[in-house]
């Protein structure tokens, strides 16, 4: 009879003396396996050589160490590079690599689709499979050909990170914890549109930044925009963030993707200089990647500045973002619902 092998990374500290405990090994063993997963990054169970061959074969009888398997990887010609998964039940999820002078960023996906439904997102056209895993999540990071240079990770990927918190919050304290990857939480980014009890326990459980989806200032055009302000209103969200400190080390923002006219004009722009009144914060103006069938146009680069300057001038501090690996549809959504219509398709 075939044993189900269950995979070691994504495992938290706590979660392997448990495992070694009902292996009938010694304790210490959990922290030299957190070593080898998360400081050595090993592949394969044998290359855990201060375990004993017997210690060795029990955890690979019943766990395994497997990275995951890009189906395809396409390269841009800023150097940013989008990798596409194959997960063990056949899904496929998105990781980009961003290199950046100094920095190396990864953006992560944290579920197979979107409930989210967002106007402008091709991830949210997929629909919602299923949340992923903290392996699968972590795995995007060790799986990459580039996982050494890493210099921060971005949620921001396929998904809404704080729709699955548990999972996400789990790969947090493997990524931040002493016994794990050891970054620093500064290191690293969540995105949500306001997933309200997911951001609560976010925002007090974890210190990473935040990096709140608000896109437009007014509430009824973002419900056209983002469906999830039904559920989610931004001058609710923005309540909550008040009640925390954002004044140090800690990072708030905005992302305010600007749509050619939509949300481009200083009328929006001193809408948003109202709503976020009062809160230490940063506005990402983003510029927008044209998806299939959506009429959504990018705003041109002199209204960006001209928004920019006036958030500026009026004390919200605005950057726009670069924009990065255009030529291979960075964006997360693309590479993905092509390999699931390829699946139906021939399925028929």
């Amino acid at each position: 009879m075939n044993i189900e092998k269950r995979p070691l990374i994504g495992l938290t500290l706590d979660e392997l003396k448990s495992v070694v405990k009902e292996l009938g090994m010694p304790s210490f063993s959990a922290k030299q396996i957190a070593t080898w997963l998360y400081e050595k990054r090993v592949t394969s169970i044998d290359q855990m050589t201060n375990l004993s061959l017997k210690h060795r074969e029990l955890l690979a009888a019943s766990f395994l160490v497997k990275p995951l398997e890009a189906i395809e990887v396409m390269r841009s010609v800023d150097g940013t590079v989008k990798y596409l998964f194959q997960l063990e039940d056949g899904a496929a999820v998105e990781a980009v690599y961003i290199p950046d002078n100094e920095r190396a960023t990864l953006c992560v996906s944290s579920q197979v689709g979107c409930k989210m439904n967002c106007s402008f997102c091709m991830t949210g056209k997929q629909g919602f499979t299923r949340n992923l895993k903290a392996h699968e999540i972590l795995l995007q990071i060790l799986s990459i050909a580039e996982t050494k240079s890493l210099t921060n990770i971005v949620f921001m990927g396929m998904g809404e990170p704080l729709d699955n918190v548990d999972e996400v919050m789990c790969s947090l304290e493997i990524l931040t914890a002493s016994y794990g990857f050891a970054w620093s939480p500064k290191r690293i980014t969540v995105s949500t549109i306001g997933a309200k009890k997911g951001l609560k326990r976010f925002l007090e459980e974890s210190e990473c930044h935040l990096a709140v989806s608000l896109h437009t200032p007014i509430p009824r055009q973002r419900r056209e925009l983002m469906p999830a302000e039904h559920a989610y209103p931004i001058v609710e969200i923005i309540e909550e963030l008040r009640s925390y400190d954002f004044s140090k080390q800690r990072r708030l923002s905005f992302e305010y993707i600007v749509f050619k006219g939509v949300n481009d004009s200083l009328v929006y722009a001193k809408e948003l200089v109202k709503l976020l009144r009062g809160i230490t914060c940063r506005v990402n103006l983003i510029r927008f990647h044209a998806i299939p069938n959506v009429a959504l146009e990018g705003a041109d680069a002199a209204t960006m500045t001209a928004f920019r300057d006036y958030l500026t001038k009026h004390g919200i501090f605005s950057t726009i973002r670069s924009s990065r690996g255009e030529d291979i549809f960075a964006a997360c959504g693309m590479l993905s619902t092509a390999e699931k219509e390829n699946k139906q398709n021939n399925k028929k």
